[in-house]
Protein backbone atom coordinates (compact mmCIF):
# COMPACT_ATOMS: atom_id res chain seq x y z
CA UNK A 1 0.00 0.00 0.00
CA UNK A 2 1.39 3.26 -0.72
CA UNK A 3 2.08 6.11 2.07
CA UNK A 4 -1.04 8.49 1.94
CA UNK A 5 -1.26 11.40 4.66
CA UNK A 6 -4.43 11.64 7.11
CA UNK A 7 -6.44 14.39 8.05
CA UNK A 8 -9.65 14.18 10.35
CA UNK A 9 -11.26 18.75 9.74
CA UNK A 10 -13.48 19.64 12.29
CA UNK A 11 -16.43 20.47 9.93
CA UNK A 12 -17.76 18.98 6.30
CA UNK A 13 -17.13 22.33 4.84
CA UNK A 14 -13.62 22.15 6.01
CA UNK A 15 -13.50 18.43 4.67
CA UNK A 16 -14.94 19.89 1.13
CA UNK A 17 -12.37 22.71 1.12
CA UNK A 18 -9.60 19.75 1.91
CA UNK A 19 -10.38 17.41 -1.00
CA UNK A 20 -11.67 20.08 -3.25
CA UNK A 21 -8.26 21.80 -2.84
CA UNK A 22 -6.01 18.39 -3.74
CA UNK A 23 -6.04 16.55 -6.85
CA UNK A 24 -5.11 13.42 -4.86
CA UNK A 25 -7.22 13.59 -1.82
CA UNK A 26 -10.06 11.30 -0.77
CA UNK A 27 -13.11 11.36 1.50
CA UNK A 28 -12.91 8.36 4.15
CA UNK A 29 -16.40 7.40 5.70
CA UNK A 30 -16.79 3.93 6.12
CA UNK A 31 -14.50 2.51 4.03
CA UNK A 32 -15.41 -0.82 3.65
CA UNK A 33 -14.80 -0.07 -0.23
CA UNK A 34 -11.65 2.20 -0.22
CA UNK A 35 -9.42 0.54 2.22
CA UNK A 36 -10.26 -2.54 0.13
CA UNK A 37 -8.89 -0.81 -3.01
CA UNK A 38 -5.72 0.83 -0.97
CA UNK A 39 -4.43 -2.57 -0.12
CA UNK A 40 -5.39 -4.69 -3.85
CA UNK A 41 -3.48 -1.06 -5.10
CA UNK A 42 -6.47 0.22 -7.17
CA UNK A 43 -6.36 3.35 -5.99
CA UNK A 44 -3.58 5.45 -4.15
CA UNK A 45 -4.63 9.04 -2.85
CA UNK A 46 -1.79 11.17 -1.12
CA UNK A 47 -4.02 12.26 1.25
CA UNK A 48 -7.35 10.44 3.33
CA UNK A 49 -9.35 13.03 4.94
CA UNK A 50 -11.77 11.33 7.50
CA UNK A 51 -15.30 12.19 6.98
CA UNK A 52 -17.28 9.85 9.57
CA UNK A 53 -17.33 12.24 12.46
CA UNK A 54 -18.46 15.11 10.05
CA UNK A 55 -22.30 13.89 8.71
CA UNK A 56 -25.05 13.40 10.28
CA UNK A 57 -26.12 9.73 12.27
CA UNK A 58 -29.47 10.63 12.81
CA UNK A 59 -32.60 9.86 10.64
CA UNK A 60 -35.00 13.14 10.92
CA UNK A 61 -38.84 12.75 9.96
CA UNK A 62 -40.52 15.16 7.70
CA UNK A 63 -43.57 16.52 8.54
CA UNK A 64 -45.43 14.35 5.66
CA UNK A 65 -43.70 10.91 6.55
CA UNK A 66 -40.70 11.30 4.45
CA UNK A 67 -37.31 10.41 5.87
CA UNK A 68 -33.72 12.46 5.70
CA UNK A 69 -31.29 9.94 6.43
CA UNK A 70 -28.20 11.35 7.49
CA UNK A 71 -24.79 10.29 5.51
CA UNK A 72 -23.30 8.95 8.53
CA UNK A 73 -26.19 6.26 9.58
CA UNK A 74 -24.66 2.88 9.58
CA UNK A 75 -26.45 0.18 6.85
CA UNK A 76 -27.24 -1.71 9.95
CA UNK A 77 -29.14 1.01 11.78
CA UNK A 78 -31.31 2.27 8.50
CA UNK A 79 -32.24 -1.41 8.23
CA UNK A 80 -33.21 -1.37 12.07
CA UNK A 81 -35.18 1.81 12.20
CA UNK A 82 -38.67 1.06 12.51
CA UNK A 83 -39.97 3.25 10.59
CA UNK A 84 -38.05 2.00 7.83
CA UNK A 85 -39.08 -1.21 7.92
CA UNK A 86 -42.84 -0.44 8.07
CA UNK A 87 -42.93 2.21 5.44
CA UNK A 88 -40.24 1.61 3.17
CA UNK A 89 -39.95 -2.45 3.60
CA UNK A 90 -38.13 -2.32 0.15
CA UNK A 91 -35.52 -0.16 1.81
CA UNK A 92 -34.75 -2.43 4.78
CA UNK A 93 -34.66 -5.41 2.82
CA UNK A 94 -31.92 -3.90 0.36
CA UNK A 95 -29.88 -3.14 3.16
CA UNK A 96 -30.07 -6.86 4.79
CA UNK A 97 -29.61 -8.13 1.66
CA UNK A 98 -25.84 -6.28 0.80
CA UNK A 99 -22.77 -7.36 2.28
CA UNK A 100 -22.48 -9.36 5.31
CA UNK A 101 -23.21 -7.93 9.08
CA UNK A 102 -20.01 -7.11 9.90
CA UNK A 103 -19.23 -4.65 7.01
CA UNK A 104 -23.07 -3.24 7.49
CA UNK A 105 -22.49 -2.10 10.67
CA UNK A 106 -19.40 -0.06 8.96
CA UNK A 107 -20.91 0.78 5.57
CA UNK A 108 -22.57 4.58 5.68
CA UNK A 109 -25.95 5.92 3.82
CA UNK A 110 -23.43 8.51 2.04
CA UNK A 111 -20.56 5.73 1.05
CA UNK A 112 -22.52 2.50 0.24
CA UNK A 113 -24.48 4.02 -3.12
CA UNK A 114 -20.63 5.38 -4.35
CA UNK A 115 -18.67 1.79 -4.04
CA UNK A 116 -17.05 1.91 -7.18
CA UNK A 117 -18.92 -0.56 -10.31
CA UNK A 118 -16.39 -2.92 -10.57
CA UNK A 119 -16.28 -6.49 -11.78
CA UNK A 120 -13.27 -9.16 -11.34
CA UNK A 121 -11.33 -7.65 -13.80
CA UNK A 122 -11.14 -3.83 -11.99
CA UNK A 123 -10.18 -5.45 -8.98
CA UNK A 124 -7.14 -7.78 -11.07
CA UNK A 125 -4.13 -5.08 -11.42
CA UNK A 126 -2.62 -7.74 -13.26
CA UNK A 127 -5.46 -6.79 -16.39
CA UNK A 128 -6.54 -4.25 -18.52
CA UNK A 129 -9.34 -2.46 -17.63
CA UNK A 130 -10.43 1.63 -18.76
CA UNK A 131 -12.51 1.87 -15.68
CA UNK A 132 -9.50 1.90 -13.61
CA UNK A 133 -7.01 3.09 -16.33
CA UNK A 134 -8.50 5.09 -19.13
CA UNK A 135 -7.34 4.25 -22.41
CA UNK A 136 -6.38 0.68 -22.02
CA UNK A 137 -9.39 -1.83 -22.96
CA UNK A 138 -11.69 -3.72 -21.23
CA UNK A 139 -11.18 -7.22 -20.22
CA UNK A 140 -14.53 -8.55 -19.53
CA UNK A 141 -15.28 -8.46 -23.44
CA UNK A 142 -14.37 -11.67 -24.35
CA UNK A 143 -13.64 -12.77 -21.00
CA UNK A 144 -15.99 -13.66 -17.92
CA UNK A 145 -19.13 -12.16 -18.38
CA UNK A 146 -21.52 -14.16 -16.50
CA UNK A 147 -21.78 -11.26 -13.70
CA UNK A 148 -22.16 -8.42 -16.30
CA UNK A 149 -24.53 -5.46 -18.06
CA UNK A 150 -27.44 -6.42 -20.28
CA UNK A 151 -28.40 -2.84 -20.28
CA UNK A 152 -26.74 0.36 -21.23
CA UNK A 153 -23.37 -0.81 -21.26
CA UNK A 154 -20.98 0.45 -23.57
CA UNK A 155 -18.07 -0.73 -25.92
CA UNK A 156 -15.46 0.67 -23.02
CA UNK A 157 -17.29 -1.15 -19.58
CA UNK A 158 -19.60 -3.42 -18.85
CA UNK A 159 -19.60 -3.82 -15.29
CA UNK A 160 -22.70 -3.69 -13.21
CA UNK A 161 -23.36 -1.54 -9.91
CA UNK A 162 -22.88 -3.40 -7.03
CA UNK A 163 -25.15 -1.67 -4.19
CA UNK A 164 -28.47 -3.07 -3.12
CA UNK A 165 -28.96 0.07 -1.28
CA UNK A 166 -29.09 1.66 -4.58
CA UNK A 167 -31.37 0.15 -6.14
CA UNK A 168 -33.91 0.62 -3.58
CA UNK A 169 -33.16 3.97 -3.16
CA UNK A 170 -33.38 4.60 -7.34
CA UNK A 171 -36.97 2.76 -7.15
CA UNK A 172 -38.20 5.27 -4.16
CA UNK A 173 -37.28 8.26 -5.48
CA UNK A 174 -34.61 9.76 -3.41
CA UNK A 175 -33.02 12.83 -3.02
CA UNK A 176 -29.22 13.38 -2.82
CA UNK A 177 -27.84 15.88 -0.40
CA UNK A 178 -24.83 17.88 -1.68
CA UNK A 179 -21.79 19.62 0.16
CA UNK A 180 -19.61 20.74 -2.56
CA UNK A 181 -16.85 23.46 -3.41
CA UNK A 182 -19.54 25.70 -4.49
CA UNK A 183 -22.10 25.34 -2.04
CA UNK A 184 -25.08 22.91 -1.08
CA UNK A 185 -27.19 21.29 -4.12
CA UNK A 186 -29.39 18.38 -4.54
CA UNK A 187 -29.87 15.63 -7.50
CA UNK A 188 -32.16 12.74 -7.60
CA UNK A 189 -30.90 9.85 -7.10
CA UNK A 190 -31.33 8.55 -10.31
CA UNK A 191 -29.56 11.01 -11.93
CA UNK A 192 -26.18 10.28 -9.64
CA UNK A 193 -25.00 7.57 -11.20
CA UNK A 194 -23.66 7.79 -14.91
CA UNK A 195 -23.90 5.15 -17.76
CA UNK A 196 -20.25 3.80 -19.07
CA UNK A 197 -20.29 5.79 -22.46
CA UNK A 198 -16.53 6.50 -23.01
CA UNK A 199 -15.73 7.53 -19.63
CA UNK A 200 -16.23 4.47 -17.38
CA UNK A 201 -13.95 5.74 -14.78
CA UNK A 202 -16.43 8.18 -13.54
CA UNK A 203 -18.84 6.30 -12.42
CA UNK A 204 -21.21 9.31 -10.70
CA UNK A 205 -22.33 12.73 -11.58
CA UNK A 206 -20.31 14.26 -8.40
CA UNK A 207 -17.28 16.45 -8.62
CA UNK A 208 -13.97 16.02 -6.90
CA UNK A 209 -14.88 17.40 -3.51
CA UNK A 210 -18.44 16.97 -3.82
CA UNK A 211 -19.31 15.43 -0.27
CA UNK A 212 -22.84 13.22 0.33
CA UNK A 213 -24.19 14.64 3.44
CA UNK A 214 -27.94 13.33 3.40
CA UNK A 215 -30.08 11.49 1.21
CA UNK A 216 -33.88 12.00 1.49
CA UNK A 217 -36.77 9.18 0.88
CA UNK A 218 -39.97 11.38 0.17
CA UNK A 219 -43.27 9.99 2.01
CA UNK A 220 -44.86 7.33 -0.50
CA UNK A 221 -47.81 6.22 1.57
CA UNK A 222 -47.89 2.73 -0.25
CA UNK A 223 -44.68 2.19 -0.18
CA UNK A 224 -45.62 -0.15 2.88
CA UNK A 225 -46.28 -2.68 -0.28
CA UNK A 226 -42.88 -2.39 -1.52
CA UNK A 227 -40.60 -5.38 -1.22
CA UNK A 228 -36.85 -6.39 -2.60
CA UNK A 229 -35.66 -9.62 -3.95
CA UNK A 230 -32.07 -10.67 -4.61
CA UNK A 231 -31.07 -13.21 -7.01
CA UNK A 232 -27.29 -14.15 -6.14
CA UNK A 233 -24.76 -17.43 -6.11
CA UNK A 234 -24.89 -18.05 -2.29
CA UNK A 235 -27.16 -17.21 0.39
CA UNK A 236 -24.81 -14.03 1.41
CA UNK A 237 -21.81 -11.96 1.33
CA UNK A 238 -22.76 -11.98 -2.68
CA UNK A 239 -23.41 -9.11 -5.57
CA UNK A 240 -26.66 -9.51 -7.38
CA UNK A 241 -26.74 -11.94 -10.61
CA UNK A 242 -30.36 -9.62 -10.86
CA UNK A 243 -32.23 -7.85 -8.24
CA UNK A 244 -35.73 -6.54 -8.27
CA UNK A 245 -36.82 -3.17 -5.79
CA UNK A 246 -40.61 -2.94 -5.93
CA UNK A 247 -43.14 -0.88 -4.84
CA UNK A 248 -46.73 -0.64 -5.99
CA UNK A 249 -49.98 0.60 -5.17
CA UNK A 250 -53.70 -1.32 -5.95
CA UNK A 251 -56.41 0.55 -6.02
CA UNK A 252 -60.34 -1.23 -7.75
CA UNK A 253 -57.96 -4.22 -8.43
CA UNK A 254 -55.81 -2.49 -10.65
CA UNK A 255 -52.17 -0.62 -10.92
CA UNK A 256 -52.72 3.24 -9.65
CA UNK A 257 -48.89 3.67 -9.57
CA UNK A 258 -45.82 1.57 -9.67
CA UNK A 259 -42.06 2.03 -8.67
CA UNK A 260 -39.41 -0.77 -10.30
CA UNK A 261 -35.54 -0.15 -10.03
CA UNK A 262 -33.43 -3.14 -11.55
CA UNK A 263 -29.73 -4.51 -9.85
CA UNK A 264 -27.14 -6.31 -11.38
CA UNK A 265 -28.26 -5.49 -14.86
CA UNK A 266 -26.47 -1.92 -15.67
CA UNK A 267 -23.83 0.34 -14.60
CA UNK A 268 -25.97 1.87 -13.02
CA UNK A 269 -28.92 1.02 -10.84
CA UNK A 270 -31.63 0.61 -13.38
CA UNK A 271 -34.93 2.38 -13.34
CA UNK A 272 -37.52 0.41 -14.95
CA UNK A 273 -39.78 3.92 -16.49
CA UNK A 274 -41.12 1.08 -19.27
CA UNK A 275 -42.16 -1.47 -17.01
CA UNK A 276 -43.80 1.08 -14.66
CA UNK A 277 -45.90 2.60 -17.56
CA UNK A 278 -46.51 -1.26 -19.02
CA UNK A 279 -48.16 -1.75 -15.46
CA UNK A 280 -50.38 1.42 -14.51
CA UNK A 281 -54.18 1.13 -15.30
CA UNK A 282 -53.61 -2.37 -15.59
CA UNK A 283 -55.55 -4.97 -14.04
CA UNK A 284 -51.92 -6.84 -12.13
CA UNK A 285 -51.85 -10.67 -13.88
CA UNK A 286 -48.65 -12.49 -14.31
CA UNK A 287 -48.65 -12.06 -17.93
CA UNK A 288 -48.84 -8.01 -17.63
CA UNK A 289 -45.50 -8.80 -15.28
CA UNK A 290 -43.82 -10.34 -17.84
CA UNK A 291 -45.10 -8.29 -20.39
CA UNK A 292 -43.64 -5.21 -18.76
CA UNK A 293 -40.38 -6.94 -18.06
CA UNK A 294 -40.11 -7.91 -21.59
CA UNK A 295 -40.97 -4.39 -22.47
CA UNK A 296 -38.04 -3.09 -20.26
CA UNK A 297 -35.08 -5.72 -21.87
CA UNK A 298 -37.02 -4.87 -25.26
CA UNK A 299 -33.21 -3.40 -25.61
CA UNK A 300 -31.02 -6.14 -23.63
CA UNK A 301 -27.81 -6.42 -25.21
CA UNK A 302 -26.37 -10.21 -23.70
CA UNK A 303 -22.94 -11.03 -23.77
CA UNK A 304 -20.57 -13.61 -24.58
CA UNK A 305 -18.23 -15.22 -22.36
CA UNK A 306 -15.52 -17.88 -21.56
CA UNK A 307 -18.27 -18.99 -18.78
CA UNK A 308 -20.96 -19.25 -20.81
CA UNK A 309 -22.06 -15.45 -20.67
CA UNK A 310 -24.80 -13.54 -19.34
CA UNK A 311 -27.84 -14.09 -21.38
CA UNK A 312 -29.74 -16.03 -18.60
CA UNK A 313 -30.48 -12.76 -17.05
CA UNK A 314 -32.87 -11.81 -19.44
CA UNK A 315 -35.54 -15.08 -18.30
CA UNK A 316 -33.88 -14.17 -14.67
CA UNK A 317 -34.82 -10.50 -14.85
CA UNK A 318 -38.23 -11.65 -16.17
CA UNK A 319 -39.07 -14.38 -13.81
CA UNK A 320 -37.84 -12.01 -10.65
CA UNK A 321 -39.78 -9.15 -11.56
CA UNK A 322 -42.93 -11.54 -11.83
CA UNK A 323 -42.67 -13.36 -8.87
CA UNK A 324 -42.11 -9.87 -6.98
CA UNK A 325 -45.31 -8.38 -8.19
CA UNK A 326 -46.86 -11.63 -7.68
CA UNK A 327 -46.20 -11.56 -4.45
CA UNK A 328 -47.03 -7.51 -3.62
CA UNK A 329 -50.22 -7.45 -5.51
CA UNK A 330 -51.73 -10.53 -3.28
CA UNK A 331 -50.61 -8.81 -0.48
CA UNK A 332 -53.34 -6.49 1.59
CA UNK A 333 -52.46 -3.11 1.54
CA UNK A 334 -50.69 -1.61 4.74
CA UNK A 335 -49.49 -4.92 5.70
Amino acid sequence: MKPFAYARPATAAEAVEAVAGDPAAAFLGGGTNLVDHLKLGITAPGRIVDVTALTSTEIREDDDGGLEIGAGVRNSDLAADQRVRKRFPVLAQALLSGASAQLRNMATTGGNPLQRTRCLYFQDVTTPCTKRNPGESCSALGGATRQHAILGASEHCVATHPSDLAVALAALDARVHVLGPEGEREIPFTDLHRLPGDRPDRDTVLGHGDLITAITVPALPWARRSAYRKVRDRASYAFALVSVAAAVSIVDDKVEDVRVALGGVAHKPWRAHRAEEALRGERPTEALFRAAAEAELADARPLDGIDGGNAFKIPLVTRTLTAVLRDLTAEEPGR
